[in-house]
Parts: structure tokens; sequence; C-alpha cells
């Protein structure tokens, strides 16, 4: 979908990467930039396996790598050659940054005028809180969807899953994306400011509509859907379960499953509100016919009769589930030095193109003189004194 668009990764950590991992499997070109010295943190994350580690080499698949020192004058220079022989710079670096090397957007668009440039950061461009550096955690913290995550008795808590950085990046590759398409109408670049406190204000969904509309502050409900009942994980005879029953309909199914067809019929129970006022009974109720049954046996009941229902699977039951297998979602990456890496495979199938790793990991510098003679076209004698100079860096092998 994307071949042909070369893309600048300017990027680091998880936000940034994952954004240009996307962009990658759909086929665009993504050369990896890194300074000097040891290359980014994200290469020293474990797992680590015989050197490499296995979150670099996720995050950073389908990509080119290469050096450029931003505090040596030529490093500037190539950096900005490589920009304007591209179509897409990603940065994620506290803003301020890149101006602090003549590498903005302000200057690089004088140099490329349809570049699609994207800015991710903590809290975005501008405004208050513009120059405190973003983490996920930090994120969730101060977004408030800590605030509304775990036991109501309990402490807030974040989710297992770095969700911010994830869905920054999606936000991040469907902008680019949406630029790009633009630029092929009119002919313009665009710049990006994508804040992770943005994005985390929009996985928000119906607790900031909840606020914003009656000034109730929404609280934790654990695994239960405040708004539907019964939705809420439930114990069996060996694990738990997820039931959802989001109509009349599907509740009256749940009651057939569960041998209680009378229940549809209970005053209590009848609508979505009765059924939320009297949610704890009808908690009880669901429980004590669950703790009777394994969570195959409810799994077989509930979905013969119609409802939503899914056993709590671990990370290796999921990995391992023949439909992950089936749907291409493992796949195998042989990256240089360390044998075969597992990585997720693409979320998005099409039924016309492919989308895919298109390469492992860079090592670090891997392609400084790639990129010096197949993009910007250096001379042998060119490409000597631009490393022997520093601009590159000294690459480390790996």
């Amino acid at each position: 979908m994307l071949e042909g668009v070369r893309v600048v990764d300017f990027t680091n950590s998880v936000a940034g990467p994952f954004c240009t991992y996307y962009l990658g499997d759909m086929g665009a070109e993504v050369i990896k930039v890194e300074g000097p010295g040891k290359g980014e943190d994200a290469r020293f994350f474990p797992p680590i396996i015989e050197g490499v580690s296995g979150s670099f080499a996720q995050l950073n698949r389908s990509k080119k790598g290469v050096i450029f020192d931003l505090k040596n004058a030529k490093g500037v220079e190539l950096f900005k050659e490589l920009v304007a022989a591209s179509d897409v710079l990603v940065e994620n670096y506290t803003p301020g940054t890149l101006a602090r090397f003549g590498v903005d957007y302000e200057n690089l668009k004088l140099v490329n005028p349809r570049l699609v440039m994207c800015s991710i950061s903590g809290y975005g461009q501008y405004g208050p809180l513009s120059p405190l550096p973003g983490y996920d955690s930090v994120i969730q913290a101060m977004s408030g969807l800590m605030s509304t995550t775990g036991m109501p008795d309990g402490p807030p808590l974040k989710s297992g899953s770095i969700i911010v950085d994830i869905a920054t990046a999606l936000f991040a590759a469907y902008g680019i994306c949406a630029a790009l398409y633009r630029r092929e109408r009119d002919g313009e670049g665009e710049y990006l400011d994508v804040a992770m406190f943005d994005v985390a204000l929009n996985l928000l969904e119906v607790k900031f509509v909840e606020y914003a509309m009656t000034g109730q502050v929404p609280g934790r409900f654990g695994n239960r859907y405040p708004y539907v009942t019964p939705f809420d994980t439930f114990p069996t005879r060996d694990e738990y379960v997820l039931i959802c029953c989001a109509g009349d309909n599907t509740f009256r199914n749940l009651t057939k499953a569960m041998g209680m067809p009378e229940l549809a019929d209970d005053d209590r129970f009848r609508g979505n509100i009765d059924r939320n006022t009297n949610e704890p009974a009808l908690k009880e109720l669901i429980e004590n016919w669950t703790r009777e049954r394994t969570s195959a046996e409810v799994m077989e009941a509930l979905l013969a009769n119609g409802v939503p229902v899914a056993t709590v699977c671990n990370v290796k039951e999921a990995i391992e589930n023949p439909h992950t297998a089936a749907r291409g979602m493992v796949v195998d990456i042989e990256q240089p030095g360390a044998g075969t890496f597992k990585s997720p495979g693409s979320a998005i199938k099409a039924s016309n193109s492919t989308i895919r790793p298109r390469c492992h990991a860079p090592g670090y510098g891997e392609h400084n003189e790639w990129l010096l003679r197949e993009v910007l076209g250096k001379g042998p004698d060119e490409i000597e004194g631009i490393i022997r100079d520093g601009a590159m860096g000294a690459p480390q092998p790996q």
C-alpha cells in the first residue's frame, strides 16, 4: 500500500517506533536514524537474546538503520539531504529538541515543501504541559485513565499493556496516511502534532462524555462495564469467564442457557436499567451458576445460545490459540546473530496488498554506506570522508 513512500524514522522508545513499524509493514521504505554512541535505549530493553533486544527487534523490523551526529555540521547537512529525498519524517523528542539542531519543520519544509512531518510527544507541541516528558504510565495517570482502572475498593491501576503508546502510534500512522492522501490531491506537505495525552483523553470514551454532561466523576468498576448488566467476569470451577449481555435479547438467551428463563421476566431484571439497579443480586445468581461449571462448560452453554462469552486466557493461551495461527498473527523474523524472533503479525488484512515484515531490525549504523551511496548519491571518496569525519558517528557491530 505504501510502496514508493520513504519514511525517515527519527524516533526512540515505543510510540514513535511503533508508528513507523506499521508504515514499514505496509510497504514504506523506513530509514531509522539514531544518534552517535550506542544507539537508542530500546536496543537494551529485555528480553535480550544473544545481545539483541526482542523488544527492539519487534518495534524496528522492516527498517534500515543509519547514524547521524546532529552536533556535527556535516551530519545536519546529510540529515537535511535525506529529508529532501523522503516523503515522511516521524520524530518523538521533547518539543524544541529538533529546533535546537535546526531540523524542525520550519527549516525542513524549506528543503522539502512536500514533506509530511509528524511530531509525537507526551503533551503536544504547545500547552502548559508541553515541556514535560511523556511515558505511557505517566500519561495514563495524568489523563484519568488510571483513575478508572481497578477494583472499586482498590488503588488506581495502569493497564497491563502500554495502550497509550500503541494507540498514539496508530493515531500518528493514520494521520500520516491521511496527509499523504491529501498531498496527492493538492501537492501540499503537512505538519502533524500528535500528543499521547490527547490520545489518552480519546481512550476515556464514554467516561469523558459522562463527566462533561453530568459533572459526575467516573470511578473504578473492576471488570464490570457500569452501563450494561451483566457485563463482568465470573468465576468458574477452574478459571474465569467474561460474559457480555449488551441487550434484552442477549440477556434472555443467557437465562435460557442457565436454565432459568424466568429471570428474563423478573421485574428486577426486565430491562437494562432494572438490571443495572439490581446488579449485585443478578451477579450473585450468575456466579452461583458459573461456579458449578468449568469455563469450557460455561462457554459451550452460552455460545450455543448466542451469548458473547470468553475464557480469560493468559498470554500463552492466547498466542497458542489455533485462531492466532490461522490469522497469521505469529511471524518469524530472522535476526542476524540472534536467530529467529517471533513477532506479532499485522492486524490489518488486505485482499489486494501484501502487509508483512519486510526485513529484520537493523544493526546500529548497518545501512550508513548504503544510504550515502544509494539514496544520497555519494561517491566512494566522499563516503570515506563523511565516515572519517564523524558525521555519521562510529558504528558499533551488533
